[in-house]
């Protein structure tokens, strides 16, 4: 097996990527400027903010380099990952209403409903023309192939997950813990792990190693999400680039789903009515972290993301094929997203 490559660092895998998105998103012509200036507005790739930390791209260029010990092959089904993460991103700021990412106004805010929509729409297109260049470099056409209904059934799933998100925002059913778990299989998961399995598919035919590395990554995406939902409550803000502001924009996150499965009826009618408040002051929000904190559902959910980050381990570990080098890349990008 090769050794891994001195240049095998972050900062350079980042830029590697976002080289390859910049091909696909240039002008073709002046009539269409305006589009591919805002999704370089979106993707952070016209310097003006924040471009997030390109986590899915990482994870895929990673996985292949930790079989093959090289990641420059890899780097179109990284640059396919980051386009079909974005395109949600898009609609999914949409659909929630929500008016700033990552410090800066959202598409919609900027230029609108329709062209947000079709701008979305454009980045669906080249995440899948983004695999078109995989056939140049020398990868057969039934891989291509396979690796283009790997990504078609990933993105069907973040479908799928949204509209349980969205179903369940607008009905009063209570959603269990058990279909939350569904839903962010599918929302967040589902990518992650499409990335890894992505990375491992490009880099062997091994079908126990493919497998091996869409658990892993399966794992390691919703231990990630549980994460996410224990900052969005009581994260701080410079280590998370954000207000903990869930309880304030009311979400259902898992511990206020477990909070309402496992509260006193006491407990359980006060949090639906502070949930119910459109505009809660922060004694309001307090009282709300205090009622989940009696419940235990800080404690639930930290264990929840700590299982998960070991079944993401044991599952890269069995893989038996990752060398050192990448598996503390891995590693420390799992430490970088995973607090808990």
């Amino acid at each position: 097996m090769p050794p891994l490559p001195a240049s095998l660092d972050i900062p350079k895998l980042i830029g590697a990527v976002e080289d390859e998105i910049l091909h696909l998103v240039v002008d073709r012509d002046p009539t269409t400027h305006g589009m591919y200036e805002m999704v370089r507005y979106h993707m952070g790739l016209d310097g003006s903010g924040s471009s997030g930390k390109r986590l899915r791209p990482l994870l895929g260029l990673l996985a292949f380099a930790s079989i093959t010990g090289t990641w420059e092959r890899a780097l179109p089904g990284a640059a396919a990952v980051e386009l079909g993460h974005n395109f949600s991103l898009i609609h999914d700021d949409i659909e929630d209403g929500d008016r700033e990412r990552r410090h800066r106004a959202t598409l919609w805010t900027v230029h609108g409903v329709p062209q947000a929509v079709n701008t979305g729409d454009a980045v669906f297109v080249l995440s899948r023309i983004a695999l078109h260049r995989l056939t140049a470099l020398g990868f057969s056409d039934a891989k291509v192939l396979r690796l283009m209904r790997l990504y078609d059934d990933t993105c069907l799933a973040l479908c799928e997950g949204q509209y349980i998100d969205i179903w369940t925002g607008e009905h009063d059913t209570a959603m269990s813990v058990e279909l939350y778990f569904d839903m962010i299989g599918r929302k967040t998961a589902a990518l992650i792990s499409a990335s890894i399995e992505a990375g491992a598919l490009l880099a062997t035919d091994d079908e126990a190693v493919i497998v091996r590395y869409r658990q892993f990554g399966w794992a390691l995406g919703l231990a990630f999400q549980l994460n996410d939902d224990l900052l969005g409550i009581w994260g701080q803000e410079q280590a998370t680039g954000k207000e903990p502001s869930d309880l304030a924009k009311h979400k259902k996150t898992l511990p206020v789903i477990y909070a309402l499965e496992h509260a006193t009826p006491d407990d359980r009618a006060r949090l639906l009515a502070l949930y119910a408040d459109p505009d809660p002051t922060a004694a309001e929000i307090a009282e709300t972290m205090a009622i989940l904190e009696r419940t235990g559902a800080q404690d639930y959910t930290r264990g929840e993301a700590r299982r998960w980050r070991d079944e993401a381990i044991a599952e890269l570990d069995a893989a038996g094929v990752v060398q050192p080098e990448a598996r503390e890349k891995l590693a420390e990008i799992m430490r970088s997203v995973i607090s808990a």
